[in-house]
């Protein structure tokens, strides 16, 4: 057993003096997310206690689970649950699967430039900062001095109430969604196409198969696992909206139906001081994604794909 063990440590600093340049290479995103994302884990034990700035966490009161259950029994959170899983179902049945079509069409093009150009276009709304598309948002579809409904005027129908409609509410911030990440998302699925053996194209043809045969019956099921395990993680951040988008698009007609447990962790932990009741809250979020993570990972692998671990 101890020649095992010594045997493995001289194996793996070999490993790592072999590839010391790639492990320095990788050094940065390690670094990013140890100080970024697991020392600030410490901090969700606050949720367990009647937390105050001045006492620190260390002699603040312990209350166990009384937040939870506070939360979990306060009018606002069925609201909450509602808004946050209606926006993101919605992003999901129609936002998901255009990123994969709009891949399948661009490798369909046989002209490199044409390509390329059609690439960039699609890629550049990612770079937008939220505050840009909410004002170009406001800027087209505002009730008084949008250039949708100055048309809309001219062309003899009545102005809309886009901005202020709770209804359309849910569509507009899927649609923005699209707008701005669809094009970026096909990068993934771009390179996972570029992937596929070119003689699986070239017997479908021998088989007579057009184009869209060729999509169906080989590229899809060739990126297939890609898009298994993309879904897994979209379907971890199922109960995240996006704090700056709905935040920005917020305001009083539509409040119903836009407060999402992003914005609600801000208004009752920041705005109000809440900090031990707003943490119980983004733990139980954080919780569900997880759950959701784990439960669809073991599903994929039930069904024979190779999941996300």
């Amino acid at each position: 057993m101890p020649l095992n063990k010594t045997k493995n440590k001289s194996q793996l600093w070999f490993d790592l003096k072999r590839d010391r340049y790639l492990y320095l290479l990788a050094l940065p995103g390690l670094v990013f997310f140890l100080i970024f994302k697991y020392v600030p884990m410490w901090g969700v034990v606050i949720a367990f206690q009647n937390y105050s700035p001045y006492m620190g966490v260390f002699q603040s009161e312990w209350v166990g689970f009384e937040h939870f259950s506070a939360f979990f029994s306060n009018p606002d959170f069925l609201i909450l649950f509602r808004n946050t899983m209606a926006i993101n179902l919605m992003s999901l049945i129609l936002f998901f699967p255009l990123p994969i079509l709009l891949s399948l069409l661009l490798n369909e093009v046989r002209s490199e430039a044409y390509k390329r150009i059609v690439q960039s276009i699609v890629y550049m709304p990612h770079f937008l900062s939220w505050v840009i598309i909410a004002g170009l948002t406001f800027l087209l579809f505002a009730k008084g001095e949008g250039l949708v409904n100055h048309l809309l005027e001219e062309g003899g129908f009545e102005r809309m109430d886009f901005l202020t409609n709770p209804s359309g509410f849910w569509f507009m911030l899927t649609v923005q969604t699209i707008w701005k990440e669809a094009g970026w998302g096909t990068i993934i699925f771009l390179a996972a196409i570029a992937g596929v053996d070119p003689q699986l194209y070239e017997a479908a043809r021998m088989d007579g198969a057009g184009r869209i045969r060729q999509m169906w019956h080989v590229t899809l099921p060739a990126i297939r696992n890609v898009i298994v395990i993309l879904l897994i993680l979209r379907l971890g951040h199922m109960m995240d909206v996006g704090f700056e988008q709905v935040f920005l698009m917020y305001n009083g007609a539509v409040s119903e139906v836009a407060e999402v447990f992003d914005t609600y962790v801000y208004r009752i932990g920041i705005q109000q001081g809440q900090f031990s009741f707003s943490t119980a809250a983004g733990l139980f979020k954080s919780l569900v994604g997880l759950l959701l993570v784990v439960g669809a990972n073991k599903l994929a692998k039930k069904m024979g794909e190779g999941g996300v671990y």
